[in-house]
């Protein structure tokens, strides 16, 4: 092995507290980083680098990642690879590293839905990516209706038992559905240890579906994406939307919703974050995690500088009643998504 061009920060864990992923011996930190947008082979790989190492250096020992995220697809898994060889590879066992397959990658059949055959064939080439024997946690990315979920919970279960994964995760599943997993796990002595869903002051699904009373009760721990709503809950968009914003070139976000409904409860939530002394980012990060059944909040980043403002999210006073009810007030459900 070469020598690593990377020497980690010593005091990388004083920074971040670590939270117990439901009723596993596995703890993450309180944020994780997402390599969902920004970490294909269009953007800079030094400055790709810079932010994944930086991360590392404050804490941040979990990096979520995916066979779809790039673009291309895999371009993300690609990149995380070339660091982990060039730079982590002597702290392999310090790191999380998570994927999930199920998500359209490609033409073929076997390039989606959560089939045996395409979790697992998409494991294995995400092993190759990542240059690494296993990832700590695969999960079902999204749930397959056209296949029998016992063979989808089987995929997940071979994953484990064959040492490609330490853990099963599943991610954007409704409750009932996820019960129904989490069931098929245990039995199968695998039990579940992470559902990943969207939950954001502005999606606020897993509290009122029950997802999260589900996750108390079967003992999984909830890691949630897009706490910042797309970029909605910062002060980016609150007078307009900026040059080369992700609004203008997002499948998951769209001008339309970025109206005067939207511009008032988000100023509204911003001055409530003013008067506490922090962004509405912040406030918005805190929000999530003040629930315990949430584990962790995956972040990602377009600068090191955007990473430690994001972080200093926990070096707050604890919402209070008063200001829980004014983000319920402004924070309305289903402001600027697509639901």
């Amino acid at each position: 092995m070469s020598t690593p061009l990377h020497t980690p920060a010593a005091d990388r864990y004083e920074h971040l507290p670590y939270r117990r992923a439901g009723r596993s011996g596995l703890d993450l930190p309180a944020f994780s980083f997402g390599l969902w947008q920004k970490f294909g082979p269009d953007h800079s790989y030094e400055k790709r680098r810079e932010i994944v190492l930086h991360a590392f250096d404050l804490g941040i020992t979990h990096f979520d990642n995916a066979d779809r995220y790039g673009p291309p697809p895999r371009g993300a898994q690609k990149f995380f690879g070339r660091v982990l060889a060039r730079d982590l590879a002597p702290h392999r066992d310090e790191l999380i590293l998570s994927t999930k397959a199920g998500n359209p990658i490609g033409a073929s059949p076997y390039q989606k839905g959560a089939s045996r055959k395409s979790l697992l064939a998409s494991l294995d080439h995400s092993l190759r990516d990542l240059g690494t024997d296993y990832v700590d946690v695969f999960y079902s990315h999204s749930p397959d209706l056209s296949t029998p979920l016992e063979e989808t919970v089987g995929a997940l279960v071979s994953a484990v038992q064959q040492g490609k994964a330490l853990y099963a995760g599943i991610s954007n599943y409704l409750p009932d559905r996820a019960g129904e997993v989490a069931t098929l796990l245990r039995e199968a002595g695998v039990p579940l240890l992470l559902h990943q869903p969207r939950y954001s002051i502005f999606d606020r699904r897993p509290e009122r579906n029950g997802l999260l009373e589900l996750a108390a009760e079967e003992g999984f721990g909830v890691i949630v994406y897009s706490p910042l709503a797309q970029g909605l809950l910062t002060d980016k968009y609150l007078a307009d939307i900026p040059e080369g914003a992700r609004a203008q070139a997002s499948a998951f976000l769209s001008p339309d919703v970025i109206d005067a409904t939207y511009r008032e409860r988000a100023a509204a939530l911003n001055k409530l974050a003013g008067e506490r002394g922090q962004s509405l980012a912040q406030l918005a990060l805190q929000w999530v995690l003040r629930r315990p059944e949430v584990t962790s909040a995956l972040i990602g980043a377009s600068s090191t500088g955007q990473l430690d403002h994001n972080l200093r999210a926990l070096d707050f006073a604890p919402l209070t009643g008063e200001e829980l009810a004014l983000i319920d007030e402004h924070g309305v459900h289903g402001t600027g998504l697509k639901l």
